[in-house]
């Protein structure tokens, strides 16, 4: 745990400025509060004695000062260290976010959608408090403590180690209270979160086949499921909840406690007029110090957030690159050798490891997804040249699929070796190995804006004419005219708003679009009917130019003449 907790802290170091700023205005702010307190209560307790109105004269003055300034400091103290902490979620959000890219998708599909957004909201959220709560508070209670301390002590030093004494307790007792109960539900807390989050996605993405085949009187169903949880949930709120009580009555107690306790033993040794401000600037103390049980009370469930954060950043990618890109003025190959150049612009050419032509090589090679999985591979060989048009058959499970993982550098191969564009594909970084490939998968994700915006993905350069062309060559481009809106029509979440065909059909156009050498469909027409999947194989097949074409189905249709077939 003390090397989470350190790991934790250590992202705060690039804003240690912010932090002291901000923790000279905790204490300013504390320190402002508690002059208030004892002058104005020297100032009641003199008045009382009806002294001349020259003594009183500098009193109101300070108890103004006070007053005003605790506001003030309050507020610059709430400003910087709220700017601290969303410096921090920000800087944490980008760093995650970097460290997980990587990981798709061949790690990520180990987590579930809801558990993976409740890493990236809720847990990086849950973060926040780590320096509003876990570091700033118990710094500026310790310097208030020895403030308040000497303070005391220029009176009587018995009377200064009385408030001591509750001063540590307070700071070592109570949040020890609080540490203990938080640590046994507060990591409970974030499971709960993650699997409601889960649930909720799941219930949500799956709605229409929960609704046709779900048994509500089946333990096991989906509703079910959400109620157990949330019963769950419930029960350990209320747990929570008691804890919290138990630990506020502990604080208040030990807040009213110190101030009798300091106001008994100065009684005897303290001259009457200070009594007052000697007990209410112990009472005025313990602003700094009760936050302190809350703080550590969710220390576990914030180190359980970051600990969830750490386990995804610390997960190794499936693929790592073995070269660094080369510096931009240092060319791999002149310009014009490859005739692709797509993605890779006129001004990025230099440096980048352009294919040579279209072909794609497997010799020897062996893959399984992963140590447990059976092999998908075993000294798979393949040969396909450049500018050829293949259709690589198999059923379900035989590898179609998983030609387009290891192509895209989504996984790494065990044996054997993989060439590329005439290299081979580990001395590609993975954006170049993708730069060289267009891919239709047959679950391709359609986002929630325009068709236009969907297509233009594919390659962001593509102007409306290019978008225009591509889905006249995907048969779609009539449809999209009879659209409200045309091509910005929006199409919905993960285009639920375009029936399976229609999806299909604007997935082919956003392969189309990418101008690259090799063009890899898979079940491009699965979806549509014989008239207009012979159409669309006919214009790609045409519209191919030197592009190598690989096509990825069940079975060979007689439609595709001229196309070499590949059993796997």
């Amino acid at each position: 745990m003390l090397r989470l907790w350190m790991r934790t802290i250590k992202l705060l170091t690039p804003f240690t400025t912010l932090i002291v700023l901000a923790l000279f205005l905790g204490v300013l702010t504390i320190g402002s509060s508690v002059g208030l307190m004892a002058t104005s209560a020297w100032m009641l307790s003199k008045a009382a004695l009806m002294p001349s109105i020259a003594e009183l004269a500098f009193t109101p003055v300070l108890v103004r000062f006070f007053g005003i300034s605790r506001g003030v400091m309050r507020y610059l103290e709430r400003l910087v260290s709220h700017d601290v902490t969303f410096r921090l979620l920000g800087n944490l959000r980008v760093t995650f976010y970097r460290a997980i890219e990587p990981l798709a998708p061949a790690v990520l599909s180990r987590y579930r959608t809801g558990d993976l957004l409740a890493r990236v909201v809720d847990d990086i959220e849950n973060l926040q408090n780590i320096f509003l709560r876990a570091v700033a508070p118990p710094l500026v209670a310790l310097i208030m403590v020895m403030m308040t301390t000497l303070f005391i002590g220029i009176f009587d030093w018995v009377v200064a180690l009385m408030a001591l004494a509750w001063f540590i307790i307070g700071m070592t007792v109570l949040p020890f209270i609080a540490w203990a109960g938080g640590n046994r539900y507060g990591g409970q807390s974030i499971t709960y979160g993650a699997e409601l989050n889960s649930l909720l996605v799941e219930g949500i993405q799956g709605m229409s086949d929960i609704l046709i085949y779900a048994d509500d009187d089946s333990p096991t169903s989906h509703p079910n499921r959400l109620n157990r949880l949330l019963t769950d949930i419930n029960q350990h709120e209320e747990k929570m909840a008691r804890w919290d009580a138990l630990t506020n009555f502990l604080n208040v107690g030990v807040v009213q406690g110190a101030g009798l306790a300091v106001l008994l033993i100065a009684l005897a040794r303290v001259d009457g007029i200070w009594l007052a401000s000697l007990s209410l600037a112990t009472i005025a103390t313990f602003e700094a110090i009760t936050p302190l049980a809350p703080a550590f009370q969710t220390l576990g469930e914030n180190l359980k957030a970051a600990e969830r954060l750490f386990q995804v950043m610390d997960t190794p990618p499936a693929v790592v690159d073995l070269v660094h890109a080369p510096h931009p003025l240092t060319p791999l190959h002149g310009e014009g050798e490859s005739p692709f150049l797509y993605a890779v612009g006129k001004e990025s050419r230099m440096g980048v490891l352009l294919p040579r032509d279209g072909s794609v090589v497997f010799r020897d090679v062996a893959f399984r997804y992963t140590p447990n999985h059976p092999p998908i591979y075993e000294g798979l060989n393949l040969d396909i040249p450049s500018g050829a048009r293949v259709a690589i058959l198999g059923a379900s499970g035989a590898g179609k699929s998983t030609l387009v993982h290891l192509l895209a550098r989504f996984y790494e191969y065990e044996t054997g070796e993989i060439l590329l564009g005439g290299h081979d594909i580990r001395t590609y970084t993975q954006a170049d190995a993708r730069n060289c490939i267009a891919v239709m998968e047959q679950r391709t994700y359609l986002f929630n804006t325009s068709i236009k915006e969907n297509i233009r993905l594919a390659r962001p350069d593509a102007t409306d004419h290019d978008i225009i062309k591509a889905c006249q060559m995907a048969e779609i481009h009539d449809f999209i005219l009879t659209l409200p809106h045309g091509y910005d029509t929006t199409v919905g979440e993960d285009g639920g708003q375009l029936s399976g065909g229609q999806r299909q059909r604007v997935a082919l156009a956003r392969a189309l679009i990418r101008q690259t050498p090799i063009l890899i469909l898979d079940e491009p027409v699965a979806h549509l009917d014989r008239i207009t999947a012979d159409a669309i194989m006919d214009t790609i097949l045409r519209q191919a130019g030197e592009r190598t074409v690989i096509l990825l189905a069940h079975q060979m249709n007689p439609a595709w003449e001229g196309m070499i077939a590949i059993q796997l």
